[in-house]
């Protein structure tokens, strides 16, 4: 079968959660239809990725040299009909059938903007949003408005986190971003005399923050939201889904640029979880299955591991 969905997934020092990503997505989103591409930012503990990617042939690995540039050159050259972001922080535990999503894209091609795997009936009923629900072929199906959104998750339209989008649009918003700064393609791309003058003496990255453009997957999230807020007139008004499948599982930071409030904990470090990877320990996504989280961002209760004996690092 032809691939529909490109998965492009961020990562930096947690090989033990990125692998219960890929495991979990495996399990839950339709293989067959997805190519996994995973953007790697080498740091530490690069001894345990290259066992991971080595076990993962079906993904295609970046190694992160300039994230911009890597970023948009990956972007720009998918030729799936949609994309869907993720983090390696985040993991699966239900699904809702591919057909279902495609058909929602086909059948309101001007109305929807993405369709959500992290929405949910609950968050309605926890909030003042209204959720038009809609039959599609027998299925209930919820339509919120993000642009009179009342909830912050309602509200975000644009996220790096289980939303499948048409692949067009997300191109769109992309070159947009960076076109409101026209001098950046041509002064800091990967090939350019500007920027093979800069690379000996400081990192390109700087540069990107100091003209405020995304850098790293915290600031191309928050500058394609912010882009689209204010473009609203110009992008489809709804959001879709059906029910919540996947969560963020919160026990560690590896970005010291943008504040997270998450439930640190002295025993989730990244030195000790890679130890823990070491020894065989996994992330229990049975156990996750068993107690779904009812929200999007949850904490240490829902991080479990479990010992294999033969597994290697």
């Amino acid at each position: 079968m032809i691939k529909k969905i490109s998965n492009i997934v961020f990562t930096r020092n947690r090989p033990l959660q990125l692998e219960a990503y890929l495991q979990s997505s495996v399990r839950h989103l339709p293989e067959e239809v997805i190519q996994t591409y995973i953007l790697y930012k080498q740091d530490l503990f690069d001894e345990e990725y290259i066992e991971l990617f080595r076990r993962m042939p079906h993904c295609v690995v970046i190694r992160e040299e300039n994230f911009h540039v890597d970023f948009t050159n990956l972007i720009m050259g998918i030729e799936t009909p949609y994309v869907l972001f993720g983090t390696d922080d985040v993991v699966y535990y239900d699904s809702v059938p591919f057909p279902l999503v495609d058909t929602i894209f086909s059948r309101y091609p001007e109305e929807i903007f993405g369709f959500s795997f992290r929405l949910s009936p609950l968050t309605a009923a926890e909030s003042a949003d209204v959720f038009r629900e809609v039959d599609i072929g027998g299925e209930k199906v919820y339509r919120p408005d993000w642009k009179e959104g009342r909830s912050s998750i309602s509200r975000y339209p644009f996220e790096l986190n289980s939303t499948v989008y048409r692949t067009s649009l997300v191109q769109e918003i992309v070159s947009r971003v960076t076109k409101e700064r026209p001098y950046l393609a041509r002064w800091f791309g990967k090939d350019s005399a500007f920027a093979r003058t800069l690379r000996p003496l400081t990192s390109m990255k700087d540069f990107h923050r100091w003209i405020e453009t995304f850098c790293n997957p915290n600031t191309l999230e928050s500058d394609c939201y912010r882009w689209c807020k204010k473009h609203k007139a110009m992008l489809p008004g709804h959001l879709f889904f059906q029910k919540l499948c996947a969560s963020a599982i919160q026990v560690n930071t590896v970005n010291a640029t943008t504040h997270n409030p998450i439930a640190r904990t002295e025993e989730h470090t990244v030195e000790i979880l890679n130890e823990k990877y070491r020894e065989g320990f996994r992330v229990d996504l049975d156990a996750i299955v068993e107690n779904k989280p009812k929200v999007t961002h949850v904490g240490p209760e829902y991080f479990r591991l479990v010992k294999y004996e033969r597994v290697n690092c």
